[in-house]
């Protein structure tokens, strides 16, 4: 269970929360893809869509992070008097 749960730890989200994010990247690459695909067909199309979507993704995975992840939350205590000793 541990490798499991170890990525979605490090990134702060929980299973159906990473989930989503992963399907929203799939998405975006395979709409990328597919403007690749068009430009290697008809290179006047699609000139700086597949590097604009990297980009775009880029920022969201590795720039943005923080924004997009919950901050940690903090551990409640139950009993303050056993927390200080």
């Amino acid at each position: 269970m541990k490798y499991f749960t170890k990525h979605l730890d490090s990134v702060s989200e929980s299973y159906f929360q990473h989930g989503r994010h992963a399907t929203s990247f799939a998405a975006h690459m395979f709409i990328g893809s597919l403007a690749c695909l068009g430009h290697a067909i008809f290179p006047f199309l699609f000139e700086r869509t597949g590097s604009d979507v990297i980009r775009r993704l880029h920022d969201r995975m590795v720039v943005n992070r923080h924004l997009l992840t919950p901050a940690p939350r903090a551990r409640v205590v139950s009993d303050p008097v056993a927390a200080e000793r």
